[in-house]
Formats: C-alpha cells, sequence, structure tokens
C-alpha cells in the first residue's frame, strides 16, 4: 500500500502541472490578449514536440541498464527540470508586447514538456510494471487516480485567486507567484516515486544498446516499437478510444470559464466569483469519492470493458444535461449534472492504463519483451496529440463561434455556440469511443490465461513447448547412446564449456542461417542493405556458405553480401499459400541466379510440412526453376521425414535438403547429437545416392523444456561443439540455425523462439 501511495504521489504531480496550465492559460487570452490563432498554437506546438519525444524516452527507458534499474533516475530528474520550467515558463507581464509574451510561452513551454516527458513516460512504465494481478492493476491505478484527482479539486481555485485583487494587482501577477509555489511543491510530489517504489538492478541485462554509434538504429528500434505495439488492436482500440473521449473532452473545457462569465453572469467575471471554480472542484470531488470507487467495484463485478461502457453512457447524460442546466440567474442548478458528466474522464484512466498493463502482458506472449516504457509512451501520445488537437481546436472553436475575451459585449450567438460545442462534442468523442471497445476482448478469463503462459515460461512448468514438427515415423529408439566423437561435457564448468565452444567457432563451420532482422522488425518488413552487410561482417570470418529464406523484401541483399566476403549462398525463395508472392519470390531467386549470387537454390521451406501448398503445386514451382537453372543445384528444404511421405520429391531435387532438430523431438542433450546422427541416416536411405544437407539444425540457450529437451547456455553450446564434430567427422555438410536472436520469431515457437543464434539480438557473440 505504501508504493500505491506513493505512485498516487506522483500522479498528484502528474495531473497538477497540466490542470494548473488549462487554469492559467486562460489569462493569455483575458489579460494578456492573445488572439485565437496563438492560443491555439501555444496549445498545439509542444504538445506535438512531447508527442515525438515520448517514444524516445519510452526506448531509453525500456533499455536503461542500471543500478537503480530502467526508470527512478528518471523520474526523479524529470521532476527537477519541469518544477523549474514550469515556474519560469509563467514569468510574464503585461507590459512586454504580445508578440513577445506569445514566444516566450511557446519557448518555455517547449523546455517544460521536454522536462514532463523526461518524468511522465518512466513514471507511467514503473505502475504498469507494479502488479501482475488482474484485478490489483485496477487498483494501483484506482489509488493513483483518486490521489491524482486532488489537483484538479485544487487547481480550480486558482481562478478565484487570481481575479480577486486584494490577493493580486492583476491576474498575470498571480499566475507568476502562483507557478512558482505550483513548480517547487508538485515537483518534491513527482521524485516520491522515484524515492519511494524499488527496482532491480537491470546493470547486465541483455537490452539493446544506448550509444550514439547505435542512435540511427534506435530511432529506426523506436518506430518499429511504435509499430508493432499500435498493430495491437486490443492495444489500438485502448489508444483511440482515448483519444477520442480526452481530445473531446479537453476541447472543451477551458470554454468553462467563459461560459460561466459571459452566460451565466454576462461578462462579470467578478460576480462570476465562485462558480467556476466550484465546477472544477466539485466534480473533481465526485470523481473522488463517488467515480473511483465505484468504477473500481464495477470493474471487479462485470470486468474492465463493461466497466467501461457503463461509465461512458452515464457520461453523455450528464454532458447533455449540461445544455439544460447552464442557466441565468440559477447558476447552482449544473451541480446536478456533475455527477453524470464526472464519469465520463473520472473512469476513463482507472480503467484504461489497468488495460494497458493486460495488453503489455499480451505483447510480451507475442514478442518475449516487456516494453512498458513503448506501451506507456504511445498511450499517453495519444493522450498527449489529443489533448494537443484539443488546444488547436479550442483556438478553432473561438475563433468560429467570434468569441472574443477582450471584449466588452460578445457577437450574438458567440457564447451559445461555445456552449452547443461544450455539450456537443464530447458526446460525439465518447460514442466513437464506446463503439470502438463494444467487442474489446482481453477480459479477465484471457488475461489471466496470458499470465499464466508467461509464468509457465519464466518457470519452466511447462510441459511441452508448441512445435510444428509431429514426425509420423518416429526413430527407433530416441535414447541411442552417446555418439563416440562427442566430447563428454556433462562435468565441464561453464567456463570450460565456454573454451570449448569458442575454439570450435573459431576453427569455423561449414553453414549459417542467416537471421536479417533486427530488433524489432517483423516479417514483411524491408530489411536495409546496410543492416545485411553488417551482420555479414559479423559471420563471415566464421562460416563458408550462408543460408537465406526469401529473395524479396531486402532479403535479395543477403546472397550479393556474402559473395561480396568470398562466402557460398544456399538461396531460398519464400513460396507459401500466396501465389501472388510466389512468383515474386520465384522471379528474384531465377535472377539472382543468373546474376551469380546462387551456389544452390531452394525452393520453398517447410511449405508440406504447413500444409501451404499441394505436392504437385510445389513441383511444378521446383520445374519451373530448374528449366531456368540448369547449371545450378535446385532444392526444397523439409523436416526429414517429409522426404519418406512424397518420394516425388526426391526426385524431383537434385539434392535433399532436410532439417533435423533433436530439441523439437524432445530428446535429452545427452542423446541429442546420436538422435541428429540417426535423423540424417533417415533421410539419407530415401535419398536414392543424392547429396543429403542438413539445412536446420540448433539448440535454444533459454526458455520452455520440450519434454526431455532442455534450453540452457550450456546445452546450446555443447550441441553447437558435438554437432561440429559429428560433421566433420562423418563429412556432412550442415547449416547451424541461427546466426542472430531474432524475438518476433516468439509469437510462432513461444519463448524458445528468440534464443536459437551464435549471436544476440544485438549482435554480441552470446557465449
Amino acid at each position: 500500500m505504501g508504493q500505491k501511495i506513493a505512485f498516487g504521489v506522483g500522479m498528484l504531480a502528474n495531473q497538477m502541472f497540466p490542470a494548473s496550465l488549462g487554469i492559467f492559460m486562460v489569462v493569455l487570452v483575458q489579460n494578456l490578449g492573445f488572439p485565437g490563432w496563438m492560443w491555439g498554437t501555444v496549445y498545439f506546438l509542444p504538445r506535438i514536440l512531447d508527442a515525438v519525444t515520448d517514444p524516445i524516452m519510452g526506448f531509453i527507458s525500456d533499455n536503461t541498464k542500471s543500478v537503480w534499474g530502467r526508470r527512478r533516475q528518471y523520474v526523479f530528474i524529470g521532476a527537477i527540470l519541469m518544477g523549474i520550467t514550469f515556474s519560469v515558463m509563467w514569468q510574464l507581464y503585461g507590459d512586454n508586447s504580445v508578440n513577445y509574451n506569445f514566444f516566450y510561452f511557446l519557448m518555455g513551454s517547449f523546455a517544460f514538456y521536454i522536462g514532463l516527458t523526461i518524468f511522465s513516460v518512466p513514471y507511467v512504465a514503473i505502475g504498469y510494471e507494479m502488479s501482475e494481478d488482474f484485478h490489483e492493476r485496477t487498483q494501483i491505478m484506482a489509488i493513483a487516480q483518486w490521489i491524482g484527482q486532488w489537483a484538479w479539486v485544487i487547481a480550480p481555485w486558482f481562478w478565484v485567486i487570481m481575479y480577486e485583487p486584494s490577493w493580486f494587482p492583476s491576474p498575470e501577477a498571480a499566475t507568476r507567484e502562483l507557478a512558482v509555489w505550483v513548480g517547487v511543491i508538485f515537483a518534491i510530489c513527482a521524485m516520491i516515486p522515484a524515492i519511494f517504489i524499488p527496482s532491480k538492478s537491470t546493470k547486465n541485462a541483455n537490452f539493446s544498446p544506448l550509444t550514439f554509434n547505435a542512435i540511427g538504429d534506435s530511432f529506426k528500434q523506436i518506430i518499429k516499437g511504435f509499430k508493432e505495439a499500435f498493430s495491437s488492436i486490443p492495444f489500438r482500440k485502448l489508444c483511440l478510444s482515448t483519444f477520442f473521449i480526452f481530445n473531446a473532452f479537453n476541447t472543451v473545457a477551458g470554454f468553462v470559464f467563459f461560459i460561466v462569465v459571459w452566460h451565466l453572469f454576462n461578462g462579470d467575471a467578478g460576480a462570476a466569483g465562485y462558480w467556476t471554480p466550484i465546477f472544477g472542484s466539485v466534480g473533481a470531488l465526485v470523481t473522488t469519492f463517488i467515480v473511483i470507487p465505484i468504477v473500481a467495484r464495477m470493474s471487479k463485478k462485470i470486468g474492465k470493458k463493461n466497466a467501461f461502457m457503463v461509465s461512458q453512457g452515464i457520461a453523455l447524460i450528464g454532458y447533455a444535461s449540461l445544455w439544460f442546466l447552464f442557466v441565468p440567474g440559477k447558476p447552482w442548478m449544473f451541480i446536478f449534472s456533475l455527477p453524470f458528466h464526472s464519469f465520463g474522464i473520472g473512469s476513463l484512466f482507472v480503467l484504461m492504463m489497468s488495460m494497458t498493463a493486460d495488453v503489455i502482458d499480451l505483447d510480451e506472449l507475442n514478442y518475449g519483451i516487456r516494453r512498458e516504457g513503448v506501451f506507456g509512451a504511445i498511450y499517453w501520445y495519444m493522450v498527449k496529440f489529443g489533448f494537443a488537437i484539443a488546444g488547436g481546436l479550442s483556438g478553432l472553436i473561438l475563433t468560429v463561434v467570434g468569441f472574443d475575451g477582450n471584449a466588452a459585449v460578445q457577437p450574438e450567438g458567440a457564447v451559445d455556440g461555445l456552449r452547443l460545442f461544450f455539450s456537443g462534442f464530447p458526446m460525439l468523442g465518447t460514442l466513437a469511443a464506446m463503439y470502438l471497445m463494444h467487442d474489446y476482448d482481453v477480459d479477465e478469463a484471457r488475461a489471466n490465461q496470458i499470465r499464466a503462459e508467461l509464468n509457465a515460461r519464466k518457470t519452466g512448468k511447462t510441459e511441452k513447448t508448441a512445435s510444428v514438427y509431429q514426425n509420423p515415423f518416429p526413430l527407433e529408439n530416441k535414447m541411442v547412446a552417446a555418439l563416440k566423437t562427442d566430447i563428454d561435457l556433462s562435468k565441464a564448468s561453464l567456463a570450460q564449456i565456454k573454451k570449448q565452444f569458442a575454439e570450435t567457432l573459431q576453427k569455423g563451420f561449414h553453414g549459417v542461417c542467416f537471421s536479417p532482422y533486427m530488433e524489432g522488425q517483423n516479417i514483411g518488413d524491408i530489411l536495409s542493405k546496410a543492416q545485411i552487410n553488417r551482420r555479414m561482417a559479423i559471420v563471415a570470418p566464421y562460416t563458408k556458405w550462408v543460408r537465406s529464406f526469401s529473395c524479396t523484401e531486402g532479403n535479395e541483399h543477403i546472397p550479393v553480401a556474402a559473395k561480396a566476403y568470398g562466402l557460398k549462398t544456399m538461396v531460398g525463395a519464400w513460396i507459401d499459400s500466396d501465389k501472388a508472392s510466389n512468383e515474386n519470390e520465384i522471379e528474384a531467386l531465377i535472377q539472382l541466379a543468373k546474376a551469380g549470387h546462387v551456389d544452390i537454390a531452394v525452393v520453398g521451406n517447410e511449405v508440406l510440412l504447413r500444409r501451404e501448398l499441394t505436392e504437385q503445386e510445389l513441383l511444378d514451382y521446383i520445374a519451373k526453376v530448374k528449366k531456368e537453372l540448369p547449371q545450378i543445384p535446385v532444392g526444397y528444404v523439409d523436416a526429414y521425414y517429409q522426404f519418406h511421405e512424397y518420394p516425388a520429391l526426391v526426385d524431383a531435387c537434385d539434392v535433399v535438403l532436410v532439417n533435423c532438430y533433436p530439441f523439437w523431438e524432445g530428446v535429452n542433450i545427452n542423446q541429442a547429437s546420436a538422435h541428429l546422427s540417426q535423423m540424417h541416416a533417415f533421410a539419407k536411405n530415401i535419398a536414392k545416392g543424392k547429396k543429403v544437407i542438413v539445412t536446420e539444425t540448433g539448440w535454444p540457450n533459454s526458455g520452455t523444456n520440450t519434454h526431455e529437451a532442455q534450453p540452457s547456455e550450456e546445452n546450446a553450446m555443447g550441441y553447437f561443439i558435438n554437432t561440429q564434430k559429428w560433421a566433420q567427422d562423418e563429412n556432412v555438410d550442415v547449416f547451424y540455425f541461427s546466426s542472430f536472436d531474432e524475438s518476433w520469431k516468439v509469437r510462432h515457437e513461444g519463448d524458445v523462439g528468440q534464443a536459437w543464434g551464435i549471436w544476440d539480438k544485438n549482435e554480441n557473440l552470446k557465449y
């Protein structure tokens, strides 16, 4: 509970700064003479900068190696910067020209929002990773929002202070002093999470590098991470729904002052007195003591999505009622709408931030990495982008309806125009959000299922990792004795195994399966020539052959780069159920071969195993390539036993290309290389005298067991050592899988999918 409260105090700061900003902004129009376009500009541009820097900060936060962890130091530093810049940006004087004050405030806003980004992105990420429990996440956010709501209780009373002549000579003088108090007090509040919420050291974590040399790649990874996270349909629904509700609400939030003063009190700001802050503070009190507890209880009883739909339905009643309950002469009547009105924003962040934590679990399940910083940055990007759009729209609406804060009398229809937007615009945004969320599907059952699978991955208690390899012709005995050629590593220390691995690697090996995709990339992304060349330079000193899997989307650079290093190439055309794509792949393979970049041409990889084509369709593709390339060996790659079921493939191919994975057949590491030898013998017996090449074999260093096959550093190194020794002793051509770890494989193969590389995802030699 102490940590939850500490997180909540940070939320108080996170909300007080924008709450104060919204209140003080009135001074720009009402007292310093900013026209509508200036109001819109100072609202819009700094928030656009903020939205751009947020994903960068998310990437930095997610990948920081430090004894303090990934977040706390940024929260602390950001709190200081935020407090200082907020105090300075409001030092505005009416004696200066409007243009001077405009540019001074705009520059100050840029500095403030940089500080806000440094604080808020890692701060929000801390909240996402505080608990793994479905309901406790809602409790964390409910407590945080409960404490944070006091910002909206306190801030509206700044209006009273600012326009009370006995306190300050002018509203702008009041904002100058109030800004300093807000900056100092709430910067201290912002430091509280950094001080009191513990974190584990990440000094030795396997994160992406944060060096100047890697900054170009980092920006690409930020963009890729943004794209990958936003491609999650549930997360996209959360982001867009928040955008619609928050944007619509904030577009008109600043109009409360103008409606109260000009509609209820005919332009007399002094007579309006306490009624403007009453609107804000009563609404915040209702949110604090009624909305948040009810929403938290509803979430537990009927689920987060249903609680969201009910809450926003109640808010629609509140928005509509304000058209009728702003009554001149009876200002107290609008209070009756506030209990309904407050359910809109009051429920939004309690539920959405809790649901975002659930979606982050889903992302980890799919990609094998935790990215609270990136997801938090993207979510708040939508919030802040909505804020920016809201500011621009506010200025536009003021201009369209003809409202002039300096006028003694408003043009006819201007105030009613503001009232119409005040009720109608939030209703439109809410309806759009409810439509988006009606089929949101990460409910409690699914969230718990995801959590259970993630926990099983971490503890290694899952019995079997999902595998596409289902051998219908099992070998006679998987518990065979170790090969005589094996080096016994069972009693060797980790250091001794690493030494043996290094010696084996330095001798070089026949071939490697080339992994081109960098962190954050996925199949379908366009690969650059630069990344292919850089990775080829890493593997070239250790191998004679390189195998690639596709000839399009940048994969065509792989054989060209390999040839530049004097390597031989096994080049594959990726074949699946997409006939148009198949034609492009085959044509690209033929062109690469005719240009002299292909030593063995491969038509398809495990197509029959995936059941994406018929045998005849595949044979037709092979025949087409053989006709075009009579001087080059042509083959097809599949699991070794597939050639027993489809003997016509043996006849069609010049070489028999087989994938052999003792790991996927659940073999203990002590029998693994012997089992590999049996697999090769099985394929050789049905090859009709043709050469058999092992096109894939390997062992992961981390993840979930497959029966007796256990991923570990020792086993991965041991399998590499003994596989290479067997291949050299028996004169078998083996392509080791693979060169680099690739995170995208997690969604296809489980957590082991990202752990097959000799080098890690950051291109460092793992052992």
